[in-house]
């Protein structure tokens, strides 16, 4: 069966979740974990989704948004297989939502949907189930897209998420649970510009008060025009906690949407080699076996200087804590550039030189 994918990340007092529906990965606080993710060839697109922004439209009910919105809006399963031992595998489930961005089947969803899944279906609102391909996914901005062979699709019409203002109406649709394709609720936008840190990379969403939950990460938000203007991925994960929902303002990732289906990644994007973890409390470091809190390598992701269990000290002369203080330094470099790096490793502390590869 499917399970909750139970994410947190920290935003004042209260816990968020990631609402995909899956294996567990915790964000920012405590059991903090990086999951593996898929590697995927580039590849050149044309499709071009920015002209599908829409036009001046009068004001709609919200069962005209759902009509016009609905078939644009598709639940994903996935399916991530582990090893326990040389004989045992595990197949763990999970689900989310996508939405339609092109009528040649490009599908926009979030990375953390998707991550780690080697096996990815589509199951459109006609009832139909396609194979999907991953074209590529930006975990900076937790974007990711998918490709299916379909006739007759309805991709979304883009709206303009810079002219929002509090109190607009905002209508989700979704598969929350994973298990109610096609659910729609609705709300308004209760705030701009929300700051929140998800996995070490610093958000700016959407605050709505329409009802978010588990499977429905990837989704859309529409406005009173049935315009998409934004990305589902977030929601409060307190149980007596409801009305806050957050969401990727849609203008903030169109090029990024653009740029995968276009190269299959985002250019420019910089690679260190390397995943990391925060350990922020001792439960974590007890769980770890490690002895210091901070900034952790988790895994080397491609050849480097780096090792599994490195704890990071500084950054060109700047000490850090968290990944999320590593990753606002390394943004002063591009592609290229080698930085310095201070890291303790056993009871050595070594200088290491990084050369920054582009994320692809």
């Amino acid at each position: 069966g499917k399970r909750a994918l139970v994410s947190f990340l920290t935003i004042s007092m209260s816990f968020l979740v990631l609402c995909g529906c899956g294996s567990s990965k915790t964000l920012s606080q405590s059991n903090s974990e990086l999951a593996v993710g898929i590697n995927s060839s580039s590849t050149t697109r044309q499709t071009d989704i920015l002209s599908t922004v829409s036009t001046n439209m009068n004001e709609l009910t919200i069962p005209q948004i759902a009509a016009l919105t609905a078939d644009s809006v598709v639940e994903i399963a996935t399916e991530t297989v582990t090893s326990g031992n040389r004989i045992r595998q595990f197949v763990s489930e999970g689900a989310g939502s996508g939405v339609i961005v092109s009528s040649d089947g490009y599908i926009v969803t979030n990375n953390h949907v998707i991550e780690g899944a080697g096996k990815i279906t589509v199951r459109l609102t006609s009832g139909d189930s396609c194979d999907a391909t991953l074209v590529g996914r930006d975990t900076q901005t937790d974007m990711a897209i998918l490709k299916i062979t379909a006739a007759d699709l309805k991709a979304v019409t883009f709206g303009d998420s810079d002219t929002l203002v509090v109190g607009e109406l905002a209508v989700a649709i979704g598969n929350p649970l994973g298990q109610l394709g096609g659910t729609v609720t609705e709300g308004i936008i209760s705030a701009l510009n929300r700051t929140i840190t998800i996995d070490g990379e610093e958000m700016t969403l959407l605050q709505t008060t329409a009802a978010i939950n588990p499977g429905n990460s990837g989704g859309a938000l529409f406005n009173e025009k049935a315009e998409l203007i934004g990305i589902v991925n977030a929601k409060s994960s307190g149980s007596d906690i409801e009305g806050l929902g957050f969401a990727i303002p849609i203008n903030s990732v169109k090029d990024v949407i653009q740029k995968i289906i276009t190269y299959g990644y985002v250019p420019g994007r910089i690679d260190l080699g390397a995943e990391l973890l925060d350990i922020s409390d001792e439960m974590t470091a007890i769980k770890y076996r490690l002895r210091e809190l901070g900034v952790y390598i988790a895994e080397v992701t491609n050849s480097s200087s780096f090792r599994s269990g490195d704890r990071i000290v500084s950054v060109d002369g700047q000490n850090v804590s968290t990944a999320t203080e590593v990753k606002s330094i390394l943004e002063s470099y591009k592609v290229g550039d080698v930085v310095k790096f201070i890291v303790k490793r056993s009871n050595q502390t070594l200088e290491l030189s990084i050369t920054l590869r582009e994320a692809k």
